[in-house]
């Protein structure tokens, strides 16, 4: 009976809407959706740690716009014959970020480098920052993830699941034509990161974790989930020793996070207090 009723998850009939003039686009707008709750929820979980207000926006503002400069470079350079290929799409594809492809990586790396040059230029600690936000920017992943399914990319191997995702024909690899629906990819990887962000908010609950270690947990949890969905995948993708380059970056990031983990752990155990300077400037007593 249940298959009867759900047989396979439909793919949207389109992702962008053009509001006169102006295109709307699924993909875009669920990126936004989930910047502005991570930064919501990280500042709320700032704020409570001892942070001033308005902190996480500040800092923001410089680590999104180097998120995303480097997701896209970090999915362009991994999949360069996408765009500079043999029959290739072009430089200017290549800077079209709103029609898709943003590598976790370079968004996390370049991410964290903006969060740092924020934080110097405010004077505060970033590892309290990182552990902050560590849930917001799970649940973000996982609101930007429903973009890859209005755009009917990065699904898994054929499937015949209850849950199969329907992918129109102009959407699916050459060798799959025939093949009608197939593992929803993005969905797995939006559960699992909303089961992560409950995992990390438990974890900071009971084990006081401080010191980037809840930040550490997150890339750690999200390298463990990516090994198996990014196995799941069948678009085409560089391979190192018959594996996928994703599939190594996440288990040699997951690593160094496993270890840091166990290091932070034993040489700075408990939660970090954030002592943000300008609070204490503020709160000092006025001379003259």
């Amino acid at each position: 009976m249940v298959n009867a009723i759900v047989s396979s998850i439909p793919s949207p009939d389109q992702g962008v809407w053009n509001i006169g003039p102006v295109p709307l686009r699924a993909y875009a707008l669920l990126i936004i959706v989930g910047i502005v709750v991570a930064v919501w929820w990280g500042n709320k979980r700032y704020v409570a740690r001892g942070g001033r207000e308005g902190t996480i926006l500040d800092i923001a503002v410089w680590a999104v716009p180097f998120g995303i400069v480097g997701g896209r470079l970090y999915h362009v350079l991994s999949d360069w014959q996408i765009y500079f290929g043999p029959d290739g799409r072009g430089v200017g594809a290549a800077l079209r970020i709103w029609d898709g492809g943003l590598g976790i990586w370079g968004a996390v790396a370049f991410g964290a480098l903006g969060a740092w040059i924020g934080a110097r230029r405010l004077g505060v600690p970033l590892p309290p920052i990182g552990d902050a936000v560590a849930p917001g920017i799970a649940v973000a992943q996982a609101i930007g993830r429903l973009g890859n399914w209005f755009n009917q990319e990065l699904f898994g191997a054929p499937t015949d699941l209850p849950w199969a995702l329907e992918i129109d024909p102009a959407n699916r690899p050459a060798d799959y034509l025939e093949v009608e629906t197939f593992h929803p990819t993005f969905l797995y990887e939006s559960l699992w990161l909303i089961a992560m962000a409950v995992v990390l908010v438990w974890a900071d609950r009971r084990f006081s974790m401080g010191h980037g270690r809840l930040f550490a947990l997150y890339v750690a949890l999200y390298c463990a989930g990516r090994v198996w969905i990014e196995a799941l995948r069948i678009d085409d993708a560089n391979t190192i020793l018959g594996l996928r380059l994703n599939i190594w970056t996440s288990v040699i990031v997951g690593l160094g996070a496993v270890v840091f983990l166990v290091i932070s752990a034993k040489k700075r155990p408990g939660r970090d207090l954030v002592i943000d300077p300008r609070e204490e400037m503020r709160d000092a007593p006025k001379v003259g």
